[in-house]
């Protein structure tokens, strides 16, 4: 008797405990943005440009080296930070400098930024730079984009597929 009122109450406990999870798992709604936004994502990792060009050694700073150090080009390994301006419908919305990653600033820099935005029609520019000897932008991409409520669009960056890319 004893036996079978704890089975009983076992199963009760599961059901319950079922049923709350059942119900936590559609109410309440969860919206990631209101109905009538879009949601710019800009987001990559990207190696900058050496910070200076390689330089050959001459004879008398190899000969001061110790023979297992005697490489006859001396190449920095610090990157240049990577610059990214985001203007959206003619109007400045995001600028970072992001510095490259590593104990020696050789790594990769990494940018990830959320932009909220209304949803409809927007004139995007994304202007990056990736060579701290350059005073401009190395890659520019200006677009008319239609943006529907609740969709994403991510701002990437890929060489080898021309820089700047969206989808």
């Amino acid at each position: 008797m004893v036996k079978s009122i704890s089975w009983i109450g076992q199963a009760l406990l599961y059901g319950l405990f079922a049923l709350i999870i059942g119900y936590f798992s559609n109410s309440p709604p969860y919206r990631h943005l209101p109905a009538d936004q879009a949601l710019i994502k800009l987001s990559f990792s990207h190696e900058g440009k050496l910070v200076s060009a390689c330089r050959q050694r001459s004879a008398e700073e190899l000969a001061k080296l110790a023979p297992n150090m005697r490489a006859p080009m001396d190449c920095p390994r610090g990157r240049s930070p990577v610059t990214v301006e985001i203007d959206l419908d003619g109007t400045p919305v995001y600028r970072h400098v992001a510095k490259p990653s590593g104990l020696s600033k050789d790594g990769a820099s990494t940018v990830y930024h959320r932009i909220p935005v209304q949803s409809g029609e927007h004139r995007l520019a994304i202007r990056l730079n990736d060579d701290a000897r350059n005073a401009g932008f190395n890659y520019r991409r200006e677009e008319t984009v239609s943006l529907k409520p609740g969709k994403v669009l991510v701002i990437d960056f890929n060489q080898e597929a021309g820089g700047i890319t969206l989808q």
